[in-house]
């Protein structure tokens, strides 16, 4: 089942501002249990966090920056 251009917008737009608050506030927590780590690890964790988030939803965000395909017709 393919979600709709404008679906996927709106989708988009709840991931990013619903979800991606909420994910920062997982990762943060995640760093803090380690304990205060060295900085190098710490930046580590933090730049495989921010790519790990995004896997899920690439179906999602790929070609919302378009114009609408749909709109032609």
């Amino acid at each position: 089942m393919a979600l709709s251009y404008k679906t996927r917008k709106r989708l988009s737009l709840l991931i990013l501002l619903v979800g991606m608050p909420l994910y920062v506030v997982a990762a943060v927590t995640v760093v803090n249990w380690l304990d205060r780590p060295p900085i190098w690890l710490e930046f580590v964790v933090y730049v495989a966090l921010g790519f790990l988030w995004a896997i899920p939803f690439r179906f999602i965000f790929r070609g919302v920056g378009q114009a609408d395909p749909d709109q032609g017709k």
